[in-house]
């Protein structure tokens, strides 16, 4: 059996971030490999947030390394796509003046081969490409049942149909780390159902890396294969979702302050 690669997918290594005197992250080390899960959980003001940002290029650390697939990068955030990198916001984040099946094909824009003038001027090359942009968006839509509201403007969509529109687009682009930034947020139970169901077949259908920051517990212990505890900036713990259910750390630190808040409401 071929072990697997140790460089292959995200691997963040020693990342430190200081706002002034504030330390938001303090030599935190994950890896996110192929094909897998990866939850970054903690209470609020742990740093899941500025992790997230770092790796999206939006905050630049102090100290620390990021590379993809072995290779070494710096992210900025108009270069993602590029990057192999594709991220989902916390509300829905589609344009408006776009239908739904271009908002998706924007999301693969960067995957064209025809150049600005080709498609300024209707060349055939042009043509062929937007052809392909336009099958592969309505197989995306298809694959997350939205293909329904192809035609459809985002300001008309229930607001699950729009998060799956999202995700749709993110996919759309290829990537081979995929950021999931608090998906269930807004959603109700059923919804957060449906999308637990979503993103469990994410990794085998796409082959990505999938980096997931969501506070919905429930969803995180059922998607994710590997959990990471951040607390003061800190990694508190990293592992299954059996393990960090029954850590002790884990459980003063987080899902104990999770349930006295519960109990005090």
């Amino acid at each position: 059996m071929t072990p697997p690669d140790e460089s292959a997918g995200l691997a963040l290594r020693g990342i430190t971030v200081r706002f002034g005197g504030l330390t938001a992250l303090d030599d935190v080390s994950l890896r996110v490999p192929p094909g897998r899960v990866v939850g970054v959980i903690g209470p609020n003001g742990a740093g899941k947030t500025t992790l997230f940002n770092v790796v999206c290029g939006l905050v630049r650390p102090t100290g620390g390394t990021i590379a993809l697939d072995g290779t070494p990068l710096i992210p900025r955030p108009h270069r993602l796509a590029r990057l192999g990198i594709a991220r989902t916001l916390q509300g829905v984040g589609l344009f408006k003046g776009m239908t739904v099946l271009e908002n998706v094909m924007t999301g693969a824009g960067h995957t064209a081969r025809a150049g600005f003038f080709s498609g300024l001027f209707g060349l055939p090359r042009g043509d062929r490409d937007e052809r392909r942009l336009c099958e592969e968006a309505l197989s995306l839509l298809d694959r997350f049942g939205v293909a329904e509201h192809a035609d459809a403007l985002p300001g008309t969509l229930p607001y699950a149909v729009g998060k799956r529109v999202a995700l749709a687009r993110a996919l759309a682009a290829r990537p081979r780390l995929l950021l999931l930034d608090e998906p269930a947020g807004g959603l109700g139970a059923g919804d957060i159902e449906e999308l637990a169901e979503v993103i469990t077949g994410l990794p085998a259908a796409s082959g990505c890396a999938v980096m997931l920051v969501e506070h919905h517990m429930d969803l995180v212990m059922r998607v994710c294969d590997r959990i990471a505890v951040l607390d003061f900036g800190r990694l508190l713990a990293e592992g299954t979702p059996a393990e960090i259910r029954d850590d002790p750390a884990v459980a003063e630190a987080y899902l104990g302050a999770a349930v006295e808040e519960g109990a005090q409401a």
